[in-house]
């Protein structure tokens, strides 16, 4: 069985006019923001669920049923995760790493990235939004193939995430990988966001310098900071939490 695992629901509505072959999988998490606690999985859906202010019925129905279907894959499978380099796709793909490695079947995984971008392109961080099925079919060409080494890499990323393990999270990062081509970048981005001297986070001071020199209104703020921070991967949803502590605080 060939699965497409892709990050959010934007790409899933585009992906199927590429025809490229394999069941689609959407991830519908944004595990770069909130409480992540809980051992075991019934008790971090529970979490996860009243974080994202939904039922558990609602949570199940939306996110959790998407999991599961990795984690019901047959022997043999073949999974390909389309997830971008920005820290919250990064941090999407390491969960599903983690679950994928945890599964007692043989299996290929590979890693879909946007290899039909150049680093100049404003889109970089966030990429496969603007892309036509042409470009899709060239980064499912171009897709990298996970090692042995590479899946339980991923779950030790995934921990000392969860963990809050900033230390473990950047010695991690030294790690070379092909699956991880941006690794150092976004552990750093991921790092900035809580800095030990006790100080602000890099996205809460960057956003108080575009609330002080260019703009209040929320969409301008919206662009300006993915211009400058595209690396985070922000959407709506953090970004206005974050725009709306800043003001709050002001």
């Amino acid at each position: 069985m060939i699965y497409h695992i892709l990050n959010g629901d934007a790409l899933a509505y585009s992906f199927p006019d590429a025809k490229i072959p394999g069941a689609i999988i959407v991830v519908r998490e944004a595990l770069i923001d909130g409480n992540l606690s809980g051992n075991h999985l019934p008790d971090f859906w529970q979490v996860r669920a009243k974080y994202m202010a939904l039922t558990a019925t609602e949570y199940q129905s939306q996110v959790v049923k998407e999991f599961e279907k990795i984690m019901q894959a047959p022997d043999d499978s073949e999974f390909n995760l389309w997830f971008e380099y920005d820290l919250f796709c990064q941090v999407n793909m390491w969960f599903v790493l983690s679950l994928i490695h945890r599964l007692p079947i043989q299996k290929k995984v590979f890693a879909v990235y946007t290899s039909y971008l150049n680093e100049t392109s404003k889109h970089f961080w966030n990429g496969f939004g603007p892309a036509n099925s042409a470009e899709l079919q060239v980064c499912y060409a171009n897709r990298i193939s996970l090692t042995e080494t590479d899946l339980p890499f991923g779950q030790e990323l995934w921990e000392a995430y969860k963990k809050g393990n900033l230390e473990e999270l950047t010695n991690l990062s030294k790690k070379q990988s092909f699956a991880f081509p941006y690794l150092q970048e976004v552990v750093e981005a991921q790092v900035d966001r809580f800095p030990q001297d006790g100080t602000k986070g890099r996205p809460e001071r960057v956003m108080e310098d575009i609330l002080k020199s260019i703009s209040t209104d929320f969409p301008k703020v919206f662009q300006e900071f993915w211009n400058r921070e595209s690396i985070y991967g922000f959407g709506d949803t953090q970004l206005k939490r974050l725009y709306d502590k800043v003001i709050h605080s002001r």
